[in-house]
């Protein structure tokens, strides 16, 4: 399956804008960020002037873009878990466990494992800092990317934020530190800082790790203010901290008022009831949820159903040589508390992202039909598991259910 895209405004909109802002780092000039309340994070145009610095200003946004292509390379190494690679990329090994800092254990999401990471780079790695996402303090339903050089201002920033976020907007701030920084992210935020230390060298030497997490997709600001309102509040104004999960396994989304009025709201009602209905539709076309590009990625153990009162742990994948060893060395140096597991508990902890990836296949071939927008997957196989993972009644949702959303939620857009 192919698919053409010259521009970042037909990108954005045909839909597959992922909203990691890249594009807006890379060509600072010519794209600034916008919040689209039901959509995501987009990109605008500053200027309609075409001359040869703004082409090339375009082709550099286009080439970082993960919306519009996602590749693999060279993954038949003997270091790669040979029968994970066709469903889940690289896997040199899979690990389960938690922050030892158990402040950061309690407040991270699934255990503090990314947290812990971090601060190793931190304190014991010389990093200079850690880009990643934390609320905007300013308005909580908002988020904001900081680096942070301290124990405390992770720890204020930690637990997954289910909103639009556009880490790849200041990688600026990466390239304008002393040393080497660690990038936390969520799978296209990683796939696309993996196509900007391409083109951007002096970068690429300041990027100690990569860590991303895994993700279901992206819901837009409206799901979270959706969730506030069901949990009676009328107004981003009403509150001073939002926060999505954590504080226990998987945690409540908890919202606190300026009176400090508290209220919660279990995962399954926040993520599952509400939060998916607004998950942006390129996410809905997405094959890559556990962080293939990534040095390490990190998700739940969900092979597991969590006790009452589990603070819980961190299914970790080593997915390149810098990975497996940060990983190592952070779990000797006594920051993560982890044992080696089974690889395919990998799989048994994502028991529907085979079949995801066998419905993406379906709808790609619906956007063809319909000319529509359809990402590229090279070195990333999905018919297989279209032919093996559904039923003949699932196969055949997963194309014309795709027609009916298409043409019913006009996602053909301008070409």
């Amino acid at each position: 399956m192919t698919s053409s895209f010259e521009t970042i405004e037909r990108i954005k909109n045909q839909q597959l804008c992922c909203g990691c802002g890249a594009c807006a780092f890379v060509s600072p000039e010519l794209f600034q960020l916008e919040n689209v309340e039901n959509e995501g994070i987009r990109p605008q145009r500053l200027t309609t002037q075409s001359n040869a610095e703004t082409r090339r200003q375009e082709q550099d946004a286009v080439a970082v873009c993960p919306g519009k292509e996602l590749k693999h390379e060279n993954l038949d190494i003997p270091e790669n878990i040979k029968d994970l690679i066709a469903g889940w990329g690289p896997v040199r090994g899979v690990w389960e466990g938690h922050a030892a800092d158990e402040e950061i254990r309690f407040h991270g999401s699934s255990g503090g494992g990314i947290s812990a990471l971090a601060l190793f780079g931190l304190e014991k790695k010389a990093a200079s800092g850690v880009l990643h996402t934390v609320m905007d303090t300013e308005n909580p339903v908002l988020n904001k990317t900081v680096l942070s050089t301290t124990r405390d201002e992770l720890l204020g920033g930690a637990g997954s934020r289910y909103s639009p976020a556009s880490p790849c907007e200041r990688l600026d701030l990466i390239e304008q530190a002393d040393g080497q920084a660690v990038f936390i992210g969520k799978p296209c935020d990683v796939a696309a800082l993996k196509k900007v230390r391409k083109i951007r060298p002096e970068l690429d030497k300041k990027i100690q790790v990569t860590i991303a997490l895994f993700c279901a997709g992206t819901p837009s600001t409206a799901g979270t203010r959706a969730v506030l309102k069901k949990m009676g509040f009328e107004s981003d104004n009403e509150i001073r901290s939002f926060r999505y999960r954590g504080k226990g396994w998987p945690g409540h989304a908890t919202a606190v008022s300026h009176e400090g009025r508290e209220e919660k709201m279990t995962y399954d009602q926040s993520w599952g009831d509400i939060l998916t209905r607004h998950v942006q539709w390129r996410c809905r076309v997405c094959i890559d949820h556990t962080g293939e590009f990534a040095d390490i990625a990190i998700g739940d153990p969900w092979y597991r159903t969590p006790k009452e009162g589990e603070q819980g742990d961190s299914l970790i994948v080593a997915r390149t040589e810098a990975g497996e060893k940060f990983i190592r060395e952070a779990i000797e140096a006594g920051y993560l508390r982890a044992e080696q597991i089974d690889p395919q508990l990998l799989p048994a902890s994502q028991p529907n992202l085979l079949k995801t990836r066998g419905k993406v296949w379906g709808r790609l071939v619906a956007c063809r039909m319909l000319f529509a927008g359809a990402p590229r997957y090279r070195g990333m196989p999905m018919f297989q598991f279209w032919m093996s993972q559904l039923s003949l009644n699932e196969k055949f949702k997963s194309i014309v259910g795709t027609l009916r959303r298409i043409v019913m939620r006009r996602y053909l857009g301008k070409r």
